[in-house]
């Protein structure tokens, strides 16, 4: 039969990024608690295309996801990108895998359990020879605006927040590291399950606490500069607002090295 992938282009345009997205997939993540924690990601996975190939051939990253089943994690990555370029003949090779990932956390004062759950992203590139991992996770916390506070004879508005720290590394590290380093830059942590103690405990905690949104960034960023394992950071917070009909945003990102 005629392969068509194959056959000559001559427009003289290479494409950057040709292949397939929003894959579901049962992936394993290891889980510093119960040291491997199974999910299901949603996968997005390319390869560059010269000029002269008409197309790619869209069946082959799912025949590389069938021969990593069940390996599919952060330690394997490198390895699946390798297969990539090799399998697909391309020259550099990107794997996107976003999947949620769950958190057993004690309610603060009542110590009731829940599980959180987390929206993580791992970033990983094959160019020019280098392989590339940027791990993200998006982590909800609490805010208490310190205006609000300072201008009221009584309480002060507070929000959701939803902070997006992507980093690069050295060596391994925890997920769950990372998320505690943005909840406690923040006023207060947010919980699946809260009991009116645990209410009180939190309410007044981030009422002790303000911060605006432009806080939060300078808070995970000095954390993240002084951390010898993190290359490269950039940190993001967006105010869910609760009293203004717009979101509150801020951003901060450390200069690649």
């Amino acid at each position: 039969m005629i392969d068509m992938q194959n056959q000559r282009d001559h427009r003289r345009v290479e494409i950057n990024k040709v292949g397939v997205k929003n894959i579901q997939y049962p992936i394993t993540v290891l889980d510093k608690r119960n040291k491997v924690q199974h999910t299901v990601g949603r996968l997005n996975m390319y390869v560059n295309l010269p000029q002269h190939f008409k197309g790619t051939h869209m069946s082959r990253f799912i025949e590389i996801l069938n021969e990593y089943r069940g390996t599919i994690n952060i330690k394997a990555i490198s390895t699946i990108l390798d297969k990539m370029k090799e399998k697909l003949n391309a020259e550099s090779a990107y794997l996107e895998v976003e999947f949620p990932y769950f958190i057993e956390k004690r309610a603060p004062i009542s110590g009731a359990k829940s599980l959180m759950g987390y929206t993580c992203r791992f970033l990983a590139s094959l160019t020019n020879g280098h392989h590339s991992l940027v791990v993200e996770v998006t982590v909800p916390v609490t805010t208490l605006c310190p205006c609000s506070k300072e201008i009221s004879q009584k309480g002060a508005h507070n929000q959701r927040s939803l902070v997006t720290l992507k980093v690069t590394f050295r060596k391994f590290f925890w997920i769950e590291d990372l998320i505690r380093i943005v909840e406690n830059s923040a006023s207060a942590a947010v919980f699946s399950i809260l009991k009116r103690s645990d209410e009180k405990f939190v309410t007044e905690k981030a009422y002790e606490n303000p911060m605006f949104v432009e806080d939060v960034v300078r808070n995970v960023a000095l954390r993240l500069k002084s951390h010898p394992n993190i290359t490269w950071f950039s940190v993001e917070s967006e105010n869910l607002e609760s009293i203004h009909n717009h979101n509150a945003y801020a951003c901060v990102e450390k200069q690649r090295e």
